[in-house]
């Protein structure tokens, strides 16, 4: 009798505090959001475009100071600005064996401002076979992996990765300086090098990003820091499909966005936080991290409790609705804690599902995973099938608005005991973090 009286108790504490995230949290709020920060006049968000990204920023700004956020400390305001030297192709001209190569199959990886080579290069080739599986995951994988290394090269693609190359361009684009000495000719579609020339210049110049970032101060813990964040760059105008250029990302990443948004907003109004809550939207994910990079730059590590980095929640999971997953779930006892907190619910947080897509490194958590912090991204996207991603088709009309909502409750419920102070997860070992 009297475990079933303790049973009893804890269901209607769970009821009582889900009513709670169901009143504050509300899907009108979470739709507006979103409808504003993937509209077309937006641009698709890229880091790169000043121009276009900063109209997001100033738009989660005010978010931020609406809901009565405090700034960083030390900013001025919401902004948590940075410069980065970029790198831009002005001009290519690649000629193997005689033959000029067009300008979409050639792509040159350096950062130098001038280039001619005539000799020099090794010639490394990277083939197609039926094997792989997935042709976008191996040819980024391995031409990521051939920049990062300071040999000089001609890399030969096979033709069969032609629409993947058009996104390898994209990246390597107009890009950010890395400090990488090495000199990579990308060209797809040729078999042998005979001769060649390649000619090119290339402009450098300094852009300022910027974080949004806001906080709620800790009552009996400010020195103890839980942060949520989601980055609120995409990937910008591409390639039109159908007369649309705008790669909209909704779901890629102001999903994300507009939970730490209403997350912010909901634990302003409940004010029961022992540890200071720290709100951040960071720029430049798409294009390697820069922003979570920077702000755990000016971030001690060993004060920070948790991370919930919160990307891609606009659909149903494989599970349907009520489920997420948890990048990394093995490293930590995160998960464990927050899916204590659901217990009496209908939601359930369960491991990655896709280990394969190595997701664990592919959003802002990451960064500060690598110092130890238990980082985790938090997800409901079936990345495996999802033909919406990294195109002009993330668009609002895609989303389940009534899948957000579930999903940002079931974050703000299952954070309560971490952020009151009660749970503390245990660490992440930083030496297998690659």
């Amino acid at each position: 009798m009297k475990n079933n009286l303790i049973l009893l108790f804890v269901v209607v504490y769970v009821s009582a505090q889900a009513q709670q995230e169901n009143k504050l949290i509300k899907e009108e709020s979470i739709t507006r959001i979103i409808k504003t920060l993937a509209a077309d006049n937006m641009m698709g968000r890229a880091a790169t475009q000043p121009e276009h990204i900063d109209k997001a920023a100033s738009f989660i700004s005010n978010e931020f100071k609406s809901i009565g956020l405090k700034p960083l400390k030390g900013l001025p305001g919401y902004r948590q600005e940075f410069k980065k030297d970029m790198i831009s192709p002005q001009t290519l001209e690649v000629v193997i064996n005689g033959q000029k190569i067009a300008p979409e199959n050639s792509l040159l990886v350096t950062e130098k401002t001038e280039v001619n080579f005539t000799k020099g290069l090794g010639v490394i080739v990277i083939p197609f076979d039926t094997t792989i599986k997935n042709k976008r995951q191996y040819l980024l994988g391995k031409a990521f992996s051939l920049t990062r290394d300071t040999a000089s090269a001609m890399v030969l693609v096979a033709p069969e990765f032609k629409e993947n190359f058009k996104e390898l361009k994209g990246y390597f684009g107009r890009r950010f300086m890395t400090q990488h000495k090495s000199n990579k000719v990308f060209v797809l579609g040729v078999t042998s090098v005979l001769s060649y020339s390649v000619k090119a210049t290339q402009k450098i110049e300094t852009i300022t990003m910027a974080n949004v970032a806001g906080m709620i101060r800790g009552k009996t813990k400010p020195e103890e820091f839980v942060v949520f964040s989601g980055h609120y760059d995409h990937i910008g105008i591409e390639a039109p499909v159908n007369g649309d250029s705008i790669a909209n990302g909704a779901d890629d990443d102001a999903s994300g966005t507009t939970a730490v948004i209403e997350l912010a907003r909901y634990f302003n109004k409940i004010k029961n936080n022992a540890r200071t809550l720290i709100f951040v939207a960071f720029t430049a994910e798409e294009i390697g991290g820069y922003g979570s990079k920077y702000f755990s730059e000016q971030l001690n590590p060993d004060q920070t409790v948790a991370m919930f980095n919160i990307e891609m929640i606009g659909k149903p999971s494989k599970w349907g609705q009520n489920f997420a997953f948890i990048t990394g779930y093995e490293r930590s006892d995160f998960g464990e804690i927050l899916q204590k907190n659901l217990k009496g619910t209908q939601f359930e947080f369960k491991p990655d599902p896709y280990p394969q897509q190595n997701l664990f490194y592919r959003s802002d958590n990451a960064t500060l995973a690598r110092l130890g912090v238990p980082a985790h991204t938090i997800s409901t996207d079936e990345i495996d099938i999802d033909k919406f991603y990294h195109t002009v088709d993330d668009e609002v009309e895609t989303l389940d608005m009534k899948n957000i909502t579930s999903t940002i409750r079931a974050i703000a419920l299952s954070a309560k005991s971490i952020i009151s102070g009660a749970d503390t997860p245990k660490r992440i070992d930083k030496a297998p973090v690659r």
